[in-house]
């Protein structure tokens, strides 16, 4: 049995998710779970696909990065299921299809994901110099403050405590904290 796993990072990429679904349905899934969530949070659909699976059935998905969070995450999910005797299939991988029942597959699997976690990075690299030279030219100025230190402030000196200034302001209590810290500190 074929079954699939979609998955978007975010509540907006619906039509992502459809397509997923769709491109997973095209080529056999017989169920699908989906779910719209980052893949750094808890995936509940994804843990319910892996538990439904059995010897013999196959998991499909469109992407890599669609199942895994790196290729360590990857690497340890292929290594679970082919313990398992259950065969991984990914759609997209630059027009072919990866199936890791065999082993050319299982090895090509181990090296596109590693390209793409090179890739990740050297993003990331060139995300933190751009950022690090619009700071430099006085350009970037970082998002605006989201909580009024102020308020803050000024609660705790009517006596409020940290735990029911946070819950006040609807902000987390480590917030309230960081702000009372470099009040102190100033």
């Amino acid at each position: 049995m074929i079954i699939g796993y979609a998955r978007t990072s975010t509540t907006d990429q619906l039509a992502g998710l459809e397509a997923q679904q769709r491109d997973l349905q095209a080529a056999g899934a017989e169920k699908v779970f989906s779910e719209r969530v980052s893949s750094l949070g808890d995936r509940p659909r994804l843990q319910e696909a892996l538990t439904f699976l059995r010897e013999g059935d196959v998991l499909c998905v469109t992407k890599p990065d669609r199942l895994a969070r790196s290729t360590a995450d990857l690497l340890g999910i292929h290594a679970d299921l082919t313990k398992r005797g259950v065969g991984l299939l990914i759609l997209s991988m630059g027009g072919e299809r990866l199936d890791t029942r065999n082993p050319t597959a299982t090895l090509m699997l181990t090296i596109l994901a590693g390209v793409a976690t090179w890739e990740r990075e050297i993003m990331l690299e060139r995300q933190r110099e751009g950022i690090a030279k619009a700071k430099a030219d006085g350009k970037y100025q970082g998002r605006k403050a989201t909580i009024g230190a102020a308020e803050i402030v000024a609660l705790k000196a009517e006596g409020f405590g940290p735990a029911e200034i946070a819950k006040r302001l609807g902000v987390a209590r480590s917030s309230v904290y960081r702000v009372l810290d470099a009040e102190r500190a100033a």
